[in-house]
């Protein structure tokens, strides 16, 4: 197993602790560090929808609580329609805006072009982006002055 099918699954074994019982929309995320290790993330909804959490978002939080936000090197995000609980589908799906967003504060903030891998809950499909494509004139630290 290669190293970028190694991050998407543990993207897809993330999705598995997805609650999504509003939407039915599993994501998972996994966030290569500097040093090879792996943070993953699953999307938590709310009952109120604006509290919901993005897979990437709790991936890229869980980084910063142990002090690592500067040291995340590539992404994997995978999602599906859940089925009898399981995240199906083999269309790969990308880092919504607000992800994007977090994600580039930790790349700013780690003074890297994060590698971004796309892949579905299912199937062979992988799209590789760099965050720079995927948020062209992004806002953020830099324009701080941090």
């Amino acid at each position: 197993m290669t190293d970028i099918e190694a991050l998407i699954a543990a993207a897809r074994t993330a999705a598995r602790n997805a609650h999504a019982p509003y939407s039915r929309f599993a994501v998972g995320a996994a966030l290569r560090m500097t040093d090879g290790s792996v943070i993953t993330g699953a999307n938590f909804e709310n009952a109120s929808y604006g509290l919901s959490l993005c897979a990437e978002t709790v991936a890229v939080a869980t980084a910063s609580a142990q002090g690592r936000l500067g040291e995340i090197a590539e992404v994997a995000v995978i999602g599906g329609m859940m089925v009898d609980g399981v995240a199906t589908g083999d269309v790969p799906v990308r880092p919504c805006g607000r992800c994007r967003q977090v994600l580039n504060e930790a790349a700013q903030i780690g003074r890297r072009d994060l590698r971004v891998f796309c892949a579905g809950a299912e199937g062979d499909a992988v799209e590789e982006h760099r965050l720079s494509e995927l948020l062209p004139h992004a806002f953020g630290p830099a324009d701080l002055g941090l």
